[in-house]
């Protein structure tokens, strides 16, 4: 079984770090300063290194990590980020301390932007700041009808799905979320719970695709409960999935 931790880095970044007998990887370590402190606490060899997109934020610890450490870096398509020694994409799979991950292409916040699937008796989904708990990424690069169709690839995901995303801003989007569907009645209890969660420093993550298909607006862009809490304040704009999310990003994004 794969131990999985958060590493905490910069204001509210999670650098994954995966543990199988003694061997870890870490996925997105935008610092070097907490991995290296984390593997030496823990007693654990780094064994390889995943990147699902090009941010800062998310690669600036390779160097001083690969200048300390020989091992693979998997990463997207983009020459930008010169460390990665496998490059992946759609349907390409990589083995991660004895466990087989999917890649899966997922555009919109950054055109390169992959995550990373595991399928086995408990799911787990790697998906850096495409899918948020109760959010999703901002659009710097791709369309909200790409962001869109990246997203209900994620909801086609077993419902039981972990999803560890890379920040920690449940708090704030299940406030927007709470504008949105001030009725949904499984987002008010979630939001509470959080709300615990952070006052006791723990974070609010991993999230499931289910728990994000019952009370994350940008995964409900296609229920008829969310359109009508759109429609009954003015917003709702457009008839298909896509338009819906163009217009619930476009409120987030000025909220």
């Amino acid at each position: 079984m794969l131990s999985i931790l958060p590493i905490p880095a910069f204001n509210d970044n999670y650098i994954w770090l995966l543990e199988h007998a003694g061997e870890a990887v870490v996925v997105d370590p935008g610092e070097a300063g907490p991995v290296r402190r984390t593997l030496q606490e823990r007693g654990l060899r780094l064994a390889g290194i995943l990147i699902t997109h090009h941010h800062f934020d998310h690669v600036g610890g390779l160097p001083e990590l690969l200048a300390i450490h020989d091992v693979p870096v998997w990463g997207p398509h983009n020459p930008a980020i010169e460390a990665i020694s496998e490059r992946l994409g759609a349907n390409d799979r990589v083995t991660v301390l004895g466990h087989d991950f999917e890649v899966l292409e997922v555009p919109g916040h950054t055109l390169d932007h992959i995550a990373y699937f595991h399928a086995g008796d408990q799911p787990l989904l790697f998906c850096g700041d495409t899918l948020f708990a109760g959010g999703c990424g901002r659009l710097f690069e791709g369309s909200p009808a790409m962001m869109h169709q990246s997203l209900q690839s994620l909801a086609a995901l077993p419902p039981e799905t972990l999803v560890y995303c890379a920040h920690e801003y449940t708090l704030a989007n299940l406030a927007f979320a709470r504008a949105v569907e001030p009725d949904n009645h499984d987002l008010a209890k979630r939001e509470t719970h959080c709300r615990n969660l952070r006052e006791r420093s723990e974070p609010t993550v991993p999230t499931s695709i289910g728990q994000e298909l019952a009370t994350n607006p940008f995964m409900r862009c296609n229920t008829a409960a969310l359109r009508d809490a759109l429609s009954q304040q003015g917003r709702l704009e457009g008839a298909s999935g896509a338009e819906v999310f163009a217009t619930v990003r476009a409120w987030k994004d000025h909220f």
